[in-house]
This record gives structure tokens, C-alpha cells and sequence, in this order.
């Protein structure tokens, strides 16, 4: 595996890093990935184009790698891109699902299958994306989130592996984590987030661009749309 740059100390990195640390952050399992040195940071340009795929997946791939090697809880990607500054809750999710298609297709590409554990069809509930292998979980920030737990001044996508909340069900740890992750939004916030659900009670794919969505929201994503073009 080739090795990955970080950019951690990057000005914008910097800022992630005391966004998390502030104390009014909900986002306990993230203070902890930073807290044990376990959050990896990648400054890519612009949410709306492809520059960066390319970097991000063997990101994702050394995420994976890491995290297989030691199993340790809180192992975090995130992708904090430098723009676009202004984009609305609905051009955010549009634009995060496309990040999220692109990189699929081509994680898809160089043959890997998606998790075994987990379905690609983002209508069913034990939805996740994959990449190399392993599943995972996205949370996408942005500067017009309207919840604030999801705002950062430039877009960005974080990545968790989706074993980890497995690990956490099986320690008889997630309900507690889960519950002092919404209870402090709550705090922030004035009010519970509305859009939060259990895995396997409604798919994910509704959480992460952060936007309150309706009943008839369809989640404009499909795992095998390679091998769609190529059959025709």
C-alpha cells in the first residue's frame, strides 16, 4: 500500500480539529478518534468535482488497512474540502451523494466487493457504503447545516467504519455513547435530531448529508451502477 500523505496540520485541518475539541461538540465518538490519535485528515478542493476521488479512496483503503492491523474503536477519515462556501442543504446532499457514487465506482473498479455485512441498496435498512472491503457510515458537515453538530465552514464528509458500531452493540456500549451523543446536541441544538435512527431500523443513506428529509426522499445512489453501464 502506498503511503498516504495526511494533511493534520493543514490550516482548515486545524480548524476541524478545534471544532472537535470544543466543548460544545456532540460528537463524543469523534473527540475520542482524536483524543487517541486516530483521526486522519485529508484537505481535498471542491465538494463538486472529482480532483480529489483519487486521493480519498486509498485514504479509505489505509483506513481499512489501520484498522484491520489493530481493531482499535474511533478510527476516522475525514475529507474537509476548501469549497464550495455557500451551498444549500439540498445542493450539499446532491453534491456529497455524487462525491460518495463517484467514489463507489471506483472502489467498484479496481474489483473490490462491497461488505458482506452490510447492503449497498440505499432504500434498505442495513444500508451502508463500502470501500475496500469494509463498510462505513458518513457524516457530512457543512456551513449551512440546520442543525449545528453538522457545521463547519467548508464542506465535509467523515468517514466511520461501520464495524466499530458493531463492536460497540457487542461491548454493551453503543445505547450509552449514542445517548450522550444526543443528549449533548440536544443541548446545542435546543432539540433532538429528528433525522436519527438505529442501524436496521431505516436505512442511514437518510442521515448523512445532515438535511431533514421526508418519508418520499429517495437517495439518489446505486451500487452497481458500473456494471449497469457496462451490460447496458
Amino acid at each position: 500500500m502506498h503511503h498516504i500523505v495526511f494533511d493534520n496540520h493543514h490550516a482548515l485541518a486545524r480548524d476541524f480539529v478545534d471544532t472537535v475539541e470544543n466543548p460544545s461538540f456532540p460528537c463524543v465518538g469523534a473527540k475520542s478518534a482524536l483524543a487517541r490519535g486516530q483521526m486522519d485528515i485529508l484537505v481535498g478542493r471542491n465538494l463538486t468535482s472529482a480532483w480529489d476521488d483519487l486521493r480519498i479512496l486509498p485514504a479509505l483503503a489505509a483506513t481499512v488497512g489501520k484498522y484491520r492491523a489493530d481493531r482499535a474503536l474511533f478510527r476516522t477519515l475525514v475529507v474537509l474540502f476548501e469549497g464550495p462556501e455557500s451551498l444549500t442543504e439540498e445542493a450539499f446532499e446532491r453534491h456529497l451523494w455524487a462525491r460518495a457514487q463517484s467514489l463507489s465506482d471506483k472502489d467498484e473498479w479496481l474489483g473490490y466487493r462491497p461488505a458482506a455485512e452490510v447492503s449497498s441498496d440505499p432504500d434498505d435498512p442495513h444500508f451502508s457504503l463500502s470501500f475496500a472491503g469494509e463498510a462505513f457510515f458518513v457524516v457530512g458537515l457543512h456551513p449551512n447545516a440546520s442543525r449545528p453538530a453538522r457545521r463547519f465552514r467548508t464542506p465535509a464528509m467523515v468517514f466511520n467504519l461501520h464495524d466499530q458500531f458493531e463492536v460497540l452493540r457487542a461491548q454493551q456500549r453503543y445505547e450509552k455513547l449514542r445517548a450522550s451523543i444526543v443528549a449533548r446536541d440536544v443541548a446545542v441544538a435546543g432539540s433532538p435530531n429528528p433525522m436519527l435512527a438505529r442501524h436496521g431500523e431505516i436505512s442511514e443513506a437518510r442521515q448523512y448529508s445532515g438535511r431533514m428529509v421526508g418519508p418520499e426522499w429517495k437517495c439518489p445512489f446505486s451500487r452497481n451502477s458500473v456494471e449497469a453501464n457496462v451490460h447496458g
